[in-house]
């Protein structure tokens, strides 16, 4: 048995690779999977044969091709594929695995358990022999140097919700840590060879007293981790690391004594050190001894307290006899400058997985990689947002101004009542006919009644949602009168997801009040609508005429009237234009947006990095920028016609004002403007009512879909109570004891671990963990994922000014 320590591997279970990324192919990468078939094969025999777990120096070429592999992999690939990894603790290998959908999980437990290996390869070396000391020194640093590069690399990227378990054995302290024993261990060796060698005192009290700093720091860094990495490791472990810290503190000072002789210093020096030796040494003893830390590492204490104690008896002697030299105070020593000879090596093939890869081709090469991919979506989504936003919104939010503003003005209907004295105008038949062909009437209230439904049904599977979760308390609470269950009850373990389904509540019960306000509009405009569906004959009797004789017509204030009258015209037909013109651009912007297909340049631009570089979206924002560019011209000629629809209806207000003016007030003229007004305004109302109940149909759709998730979340979560409920009940109903000599609850825990038997069974896909970033579920949100909030909700819109 060696006196140094071998880190253990992280014990993993078998994943279905082939499903997980498969699908992953077929829904997102815009492939099919039956192209990289041979990848997955290969990636499934990798991870086979270099996720660790044999001790083997050939072992080692086959993990560092699986990182090397790994890393072209989360080129192509997003971190999380719906592949759930599981790693059990490396210190507990029976305890459950920690389960992630998590990619860089599986690369930072892959570099963990080559680490793992080096240090268990150095710790088999016989050390016996110099060139056994030099490989072992050699391994030890490679695995410093591996924990190093972990640390460093990949810890940043491997990102826990947290409501995850996290896997501690991967928490910076604990790494930390590790990388510092085994270069403490490398230092170790060093040191052992400077002995055999015999190099001078000096030079090993040097070796020694940096072997002591590394190992001091060792277990600082365990023991001050920010995770609660201590219960973690071993029992004997840290007392070992503190033993060894004190040891070569004493051997440092007991060489360094024998150097002060040989140096012709002070004898009184050599005895300093000395008593400083002993005290170091009888310390570490007693910890040895108590903390019962392995024979070769008490035998190695006890051998050095020996040798000191021997030589302390042998100075005192000589000094008191012979040379009756003062003893200085052990802090008035010189320190000892440690020498560092050990130093974190790492691999070649991590710093540069290219080589290591060589010939081989990187799995997956074809595939667009995922950060293209995600720039490509985003830009996607970007243009889209312009498009609607700054072009197709804009356009609308100007109409609804321009034709609010117009019927505020009483236009053009006070213009048509005075141009067409008798007989409709041909906007108002035109806006009639629209109305009639749609059966206006009938598909509003058909679609009312579609919203209710959708209302009803989006209730209903919340109302189903939880019955799940009633249906589980129930059961939970039963279970809990019979036996005494060491777990939190219900409304503890479901409060995230009873706080889900209040908020889900609350948006049900603001859209409510919205469809309210909608079904009221409705019900205030529905007789003027109704008017609108009429035959041009019926329209007429609605519409009051009025006539002038030819005298009247003939006087200079009808004269001045019509010009009037014939200068607004003129402006509205302006106005009429600007519309179109804004039309022919929104159709131009919409044009060119179908035909934008930014894949092609971003692909080229992937190509131009490194094989294996991890490729982030943020890295092609310069090309999404100058993509985007080319729809400037778009937005500014939006502003423009911003400004020209301001302009004209500047104008139009005026020459309205001089045409109200001059008219006479004739009450027959008011009468039919107000009709003509009535239904014009009847027309907008059909249209904003008939654009909320879609915006409705659209919002209840979607929040249906957003409630079947959650509903599903519910019952996948009330499956797993109810298989945890069930394992616990049947083991304790598989003691056949009384209950009253049942142990007290917190020494029943061992009931509910995993049966230790069955620990290399791989978990079933229920027991594990969800993936990063995602619930339980296949594809749903996590629990505390954005996706699920309110504010993500759109209500559908309230009702604008009634008139």
């Amino acid at each position: 048995m060696s006196n140094l320590l071998a880190v253990p591997f992280k014990k993993t279970y078998q994943v279905d690779i082939k499903a997980a990324t498969d699908n992953f192919i077929a829904n997102h990468a815009g492939a099919h999977p039956e192209e990289f078939k041979d990848d997955i094969k290969e990636w499934q025999h990798l991870r086979n044969d270099g996720s660790g777990g044999a001790v083997h120096e050939n072992k080692i070429q086959s993990a560092l091709l699986y990182h090397a592999q790994l890393v072209s992999i989360l080129a192509k690939l997003p971190n999380d594929i719906q592949l759930s990894i599981p790693y059990a603790p490396a210190f507990t290998p029976a305890a459950v695995p920690v389960s992630l959908n998590s990619l860089v999980f599986e690369r930072a437990s892959v570099l963990f358990n080559l680490a793992a290996l080096y240090s268990q390869l150095a710790t088999q070396e016989d050390r016996s022999s110099a060139e056994g000391i030099k490989r072992a020194t050699t391994n030890y640093q490679l695995a410093a140097g591996t924990f190093s590069y972990l640390k460093a690399f990949v810890l940043p990227k491997l990102v826990v919700p947290h409501d995850e378990d996290s896997p501690i054995d991967l928490s910076d302290g604990f790494i930390s840590g590790l990388e510092l024993l085994m270069l403490s261990q490398a230092q170790e060796c060093s040191w052992q060879l400077a002995r055999l060698n015999q190099y001078k005192n000096s030079l090993i009290a040097k070796i020694s007293a940096r072997v002591a700093e590394l190992y001091g720091s060792a277990y600082e860094a365990f023991t001050h981790a920010s995770h609660p990495v201590k219960g973690h490791l071993p029992s004997e472990w840290l007392p070992h690391i503190q033993v060894k810290s004190l040891h070569f503190t004493a051997a440092a000072q007991y060489r360094k004594s024998k150097d002060e002789i040989e140096s012709g210093n002070n004898y009184g020096v050599e005895l300093a050190r000395l008593n400083l030796a002993q005290e170091n040494v009888k310390r570490a003893y007693d910890i040895a001894r108590r903390a019962k830390v392995s024979t070769h590492v008490l035998h190695d204490t006890q051998s050095l307290m020996e040798g000191v104690e021997k030589d302390v008896v042998r100075a005192r002697r000589d000094n008191d006899l012979i040379y009756h030299k003062d003893v200085p105070a052990a802090s008035s020593l010189a320190e000892i400058q440690g020498t560092n000879i050990a130093k974190a090596t790492v691999p070649q093939g991590l710093s540069n997985p290219e080589e290591t890869l060589g010939s081989k081709r990187p799995l997956f090469y074809e595939l667009v990689g995922w950060g293209a991919r995600e720039a490509i979506n985003i830009y996607t989504h970007r243009k889209e947002d312009l498009i609607q936003t700054k072009i197709v919104d804009a356009s609308r939010e100007l109409q609804d101004s321009a034709d609010e503003q117009l019927r505020k003005l009483n236009l053009p209907a006070s213009l048509e009542a005075l141009e067409r004295p008798i007989g409709l105008p041909p906007s108002l038949l035109k806006k009639a006919e629209e109305v009639r062909l749609e059966n206006g009437p009938d598909k509003i209230e058909a679609s009312l009644e579609d919203v209710e439904m959708l209302a009803n049904r989006d209730n209903s599977i919340l109302e189903e949602a939880l019955d799940v979760l009633d249906t589980e308390a129930s059961e939970d609470e039963a279970t809990r009168k019979e036996y005494p269950i060491s777990r939190p009850p219900s409304h503890e373990a479901n409060a995230e997801l009873t706080n889900k389904a209040h908020r889900y509540r609350q948006i049900l019960s603001q859209a409510k009040d919205s469809d309210e306000v909608v079904r009221q509009k409705w019900y205030e405009w529905e007789d003027h609508i109704r008017q609108l569906t009429e035959d041009e004959a019926t329209l007429e009797q609605l519409i009051p005429s009025t006539t002038q004789s030819r005298a009247t017509r003939s006087t200079p204030e009808s004269r001045a009237t019509a010009k009037l009258a014939q200068s607004l015209r003129n402006r509205l037909e302006d106005l009429e234009a600007l519309h179109r013109d804004r039309a022919q651009l929104v159709r131009r912007a919409k044009a060119t947006a179908e035909n934008d297909d930014v894949q092609q340049r971003v692909t080229k631009a992937a190509t131009g990095f490194e094989k294996l570089a991890d490729l982030d979206p943020a890295m092609f924002e310069d090309i999404l920028d100058q993509e985007l560019a080319k729809y400037d011209r778009y937005l500014v000629d939006m502003e423009e016609q911003s400004k020209r629809v301001e302009e004209a209806l500047e104008k139009i207000k005026s020459d309205n004002a001089a045409f109200v003016k001059s008219r006479k007030d004739d009450p027959r003229v008011k009468e039919r403007e107000v009709a003509l007004q009535q239904l014009d305004a009847a027309y907008f109302k059909y249209r904003e009512i008939e654009r909320n109940l879609d915006e409705g149909n659209k919002f209840y759709n979607d929040l249906a879909d957003i409630l079947i998730q959650f509903k599903e979340v519910c019952k996948g979560w009330s499956y797993q109570r109810n298989q945890e409920l069930h394992s616990l009940t049947k083991r304790m109903q598989s003691l056949s004891i009384d209950r009253s000599l049942l142990p007290p609850l917190p020494h029943m825990l061992h009931l509910y671990l995993p049966n230790p038997h069955h620990r290399a069974s791989p978990p079933t896909s229920l027991s594990r963990k969800a993936p990063v970033g995602r619930s339980g579920l296949g594809k749903l949100p996590a629990f505390t994922s954005a996706d699920w909030e309110f504010e993500e909700m759109e209500l559908p819109p309230g009702p604008k000014d009634k008139k």
